[in-house]
């Protein structure tokens, strides 16, 4: 459950705050804020379009939420 309205809230606030960038071209941030919420969701369900879900291992889910956001620490590189 997240904060209903609160991205678009944010991202209308702060324009800068949600860009595509350049795999090459990454800008150095002092500071990285992940929604976990978002993070966990995408981690532990499937992307399939049907209604069936299958179960995964809570350690497999685990796994899964550190090796994104270790990904992420590896591409963002926050100070």
């Amino acid at each position: 459950m997240g904060v209903p309205k609160f991205f678009r809230w944010l991202s209308e606030r702060y324009p800068a705050i949600s860009q595509l960038i350049a795999e090459n071209r990454i800008p150095e941030f002092d500071c990285l804020y992940l929604d976990m919420n978002g993070i966990i969701h995408n981690c532990t369900h499937s992307n399939s379009d049907t209604q069936h879900t299958t179960h995964i291992p809570e350690d497999e889910m685990f796994i899964k939420i550190f090796n994104y956001i270790e990904h992420l620490f590896g591409k963002i590189k926050p100070q």
